[in-house]
């Protein structure tokens, strides 16, 4: 054979590989996994208003009714009068820090990219994403604690018609903390050992609207507590994305304990009445 010929058949080779490739990444898209592209948007529900809030169809803080503690309905208590006198409250993510699990999946347009090894939850802001492993993996050890927790998931086809239509998936910790579902300060467990089951699934009736019901389990409430938070898709995949972060206009000035604000001017301002100012003690005095 000349080598003319053997670099043919080694180009036509490479081509079929090519396109085997490619048709299996076609297969991939669009034969077992179900379409979950576009931008995807969380449903505000009328009269609730956009809070924020873990159940969206109650209003946030005591409205959502949470099964808290004793302990933990004080701490919530607690975050609203400190909040009401121009604290912060127990809600770090006032801070500019990140939300996490579950509050994440509260705000934020996001996408989804789906793998056979992992699915990819595509956030903005603090929080910039979620790996959910398909892959059959066991649970690490020991767990670094993140934020977002360490997520583990397997996709059910539940029509038996070849295709997979839910997500089902279990977040653990130990997490980053504190967090708190929503800015009234309500509060998880201060041990960050939460742990999250979810059910990601289109809407029967519309295609266009994903449900992630999302189980909490935590030591700070009296049973495990479920939400169902809704998404809406925009089908267009040439939309903009838009880009939010807390630090861009931030008045919050944390030192120590004690929170201030920042003017307009941009001087240092107590937030709460008759608030000392911070410890100058390392900066050099002027003389009197």
């Amino acid at each position: 054979m000349s080598k003319r010929t053997s670099n043919g058949a080694a180009a036509a080779t490479l081509v079929l590989a090519l396109t085997m490739t490619v048709s299996g990444v076609q297969a991939f898209d669009d034969a077992k996994y179900p379409n979950w592209k576009g931008q995807w948007t969380r449903i505000i529900v009328p009269g609730v208003g956009g809070q924020g809030a873990f159940d969206p169809t109650k209003p946030w803080g005591p409205g959502q009714q949470a099964p808290l503690t004793p302990e933990y309905q004080k701490v919530l208590e607690d975050s609203m009068a400190d909040q009401a006198q121009g604290g912060l409250g127990n809600y770090p993510t006032a801070r500019c820090l990140p939300g996490g699990m579950p509050r994440m999946m509260t705000f934020s347009t996001h996408e989804y990219v789906i793998t056979p090894d992992t699915t990819y939850i595509l956030l903005g802001g603090e929080d910039h994403f979620r790996r959910i492993f398909t892959d059959g993996r066991d649970w690490p050890q020991e767990i670094e604690p993140t934020y977002a927790g360490y997520s583990i998931g397997r996709w059910i086809d539940e029509n038996g018609d070849g295709r997979y239509s839910v997500l089902e998936a279990e977040t653990r910790g130990p997490f980053k903390g504190p967090r708190a579902y929503d800015a009234t300060g309500l509060p998880l467990h201060f041990d960050n050992q939460s742990i999250f089951q979810e059910r990601f699934f289109l809407d029967k009736a519309n295609p266009d609207i994903l449900h992630d019901v999302i189980t909490v389990i935590d030591h700070a409430l009296t049973r495990p507590w479920t939400a169902d938070k809704r998404y809406r898709r925009n089908p267009n995949l040439r939309a903009q994305w838009p880009e939010t972060y807390c630090t861009e206009g931030n008045a919050n000035i944390v030192v120590g304990k004690e929170n201030y604000w920042l003017s307009g001017d941009g001087y240092l301002m107590p937030a709460k009445k008759n608030q000392a100012p911070p410890d100058l003690r390392y900066f050099k005095q002027p003389q009197k």
